[in-house]
């Protein structure tokens, strides 16, 4: 009895110091300082407890229980509750203008897309702590829309809408909608690139240039609300197609690999991404959306969307692209 004592303390020093370990490189890696040793021994418990939930949550995968896995990302040492208020800035809202996106059934679509393949698709980029998701979402698709019209792919400055679209409705770090961001470059009559107007993770005083315009709009489009056929037809046909999910879970938060089910997503939006493609692995139906968390976030900054499972996570829920 006294040795199995020994045995189990000793074996739990040394997870304890590996931890210790992982610690210390998380820490490096995401270059993590903390302004005291009180904040860091917090940071450290919430990185603990999330290191627990994705150890527990990848052995139950291991045994077929889930279609996904977890990881540790550069927000491992937040809380579920903080990252969502810091990183999820959409607003649900009930769009007006826009025409609505009308599929034909003459064309058929291909099983299978991806968007980056065709070069419509710029970086994976980060929002960083500012609820500015929305303009990410946005650029995003018009992007792609650019690209479709010119076969140049620009990459454009979200910086650009969260400082200047504030008279359609927009509030910089405290949220947006992307239709708001589309009437804004219709307007504005452009939207500056990324080179000359660099993302600040804030928000300052409007410096848009007619100089340094990439590209522009002539208003948006939106996708019948909730319709996940309606959704795949656009993105087949037109390219990136912006959507807004929940992305309040904590499967979300940690989420590594594999196509993302968890039934407890709801249809209550809260963070915008961009559908770039769709497909299926394992025979799961499957989204491909970017995200704009940065590319240790999730698969390089990408994540599979459970599809055709009565629009989970409310994909379908308010969709648009823009129209140039």
């Amino acid at each position: 009895m006294f040795r199995f004592v020994v045995v189990t303390v000793l074996a739990a020093v040394a997870v304890t110091a590996d931890l210790n370990k992982e610690w210390d490189i998380f820490k490096s890696i995401y270059n993590k300082e903390y302004p005291t040793k009180a904040d860091e021994a917090n940071r450290h418990m919430v990185w603990l407890n999330n290191v627990k939930y994705i150890q527990t949550h990848n052995l139950e995968a291991d045994r077929g229980l889930h279609s996904y896995r977890l990881g540790i990302n550069e927000y491992a040492d937040l809380t579920t509750e903080e990252f969502v208020k810091q990183m999820n800035g959409l607003r649900m809202t009930n769009t007006t203008g826009g025409s609505t996106f009308q599929p034909t059934s003459v064309v058929e679509i291909p099983a299978e897309v991806d968007w980056r393949a065709k070069g419509y698709v710029t970086e994976v980029k980060n929002q960083l702590r500012c609820g500015s998701c929305w303009a990410f979402s946005a650029t995003g698709s018009l992007e792609g829309q650019h690209f479709r019209k010119t076969g140049r792919l620009v990459s454009l400055s979200e910086q650009n809408l969260v400082d200047c679209s504030w008279d359609q409705g927009n509030n910089g770090c405290d949220g947006g909608v992307v239709q708001r961001a589309y009437r804004y470059i219709m307007v504005n009559q452009g939207i500056d690139t990324e080179a000359s107007y660099p993302y600040e993770a804030r928000e300052g005083l409007c410096r848009f240039t007619t100089a340094n315009i990439g590209a522009t709009d002539v208003g948006y489009m939106n996708i019948d609300k909730d319709s996940e056929a309606d959704l795949q037809y656009a993105v087949a046909m037109v390219g990136p197609v912006s959507v807004a999910i929940d992305a309040s879970r904590r499967t979300f938060h940690l989420y590594k690999s594999g196509v993302y089910d968890d039934p407890f997503c709801s249809t209550t939006i809260n963070h915008a991404v961009l559908a770039v493609g769709y497909g299926t692995s394992d025979g799961l139906e499957y989204w491909l959306a970017k995200n704009s968390w940065g590319d240790s976030w999730g698969d390089n900054g990408y994540v599979k969307m459970s599809r055709n499972k009565d629009n989970q996570c409310g994909i379908a829920t308010q969709a648009c692209f823009p129209l140039v």
